[in-house]
């Protein structure tokens, strides 16, 4: 017998000071990739690289007991605006150390030593997960293929975010 897959309801958050929601390729993508999984896309924002902004939009996410899931995508590199890791670590609870390092790991195939420059970053705050990508769509189908597609899936084994994820809320199956 198969476990059927459960729906996680994910918030997607694109930092940037250069592009629209209508110019956001790697929002469109996150969105793409994580409704094809099967998930639900709850709440979509483009916020510019501003480290109060970017924290209350997530901390908002956060309270939400809707959302489940929050990726972030630009921010997390080293220029001067780059300021995502330090507007996130204050919010988590717990920090996913192992995110940022699996990350650059697979990053380092297609981008080599270049993947340095990644501050990527993960954590869990109020039993939501936070994702903070780099802002290229090369990086978030990596991240989503190498780590999410996984770790938000339900039946993969031997373990997944899912049942940290639980609000105590009816979750839906796809």
């Amino acid at each position: 017998m198969t476990q059927e897959a459960i729906s996680l309801r994910i918030a997607v958050l694109t930092l940037s000071d250069t592009r629209t929601l209508a110019e956001d390729r790697s929002g469109d993508t996150l969105e793409q990739l994580l409704t094809a999984a099967g998930h639900q896309l709850v709440a979509r924002e483009l916020i510019p690289d501003d480290i109060y902004q970017m924290r209350a939009q997530v901390s908002q996410w956060i309270a939400d007991p809707e959302v489940q899931v929050i990726l972030t995508t630009g921010g997390t590199g080293f220029s001067g605006r780059d300021s995502t890791p330090e507007a996130m670590r204050p919010l988590f609870d717990t920090e996913i150390e192992g995110f940022g390092e699996l990350f650059r790991q697979l990053s380092y195939a297609e981008v080599g030593s270049s993947t340095v420059q990644s501050r990527a970053l993960a954590g869990l705050a109020n039993r939501t997960a936070i994702f903070c990508l780099p802002g290229s769509t090369g990086a978030c189908k990596t991240a989503w293929k190498g780590i999410l597609a996984e770790q938000l899936d339900s039946r993969h084994k031997p373990c997944n975010f899912v049942g940290i994820l639980l609000h105590g809320k009816q979750l839906h199956s796809v």
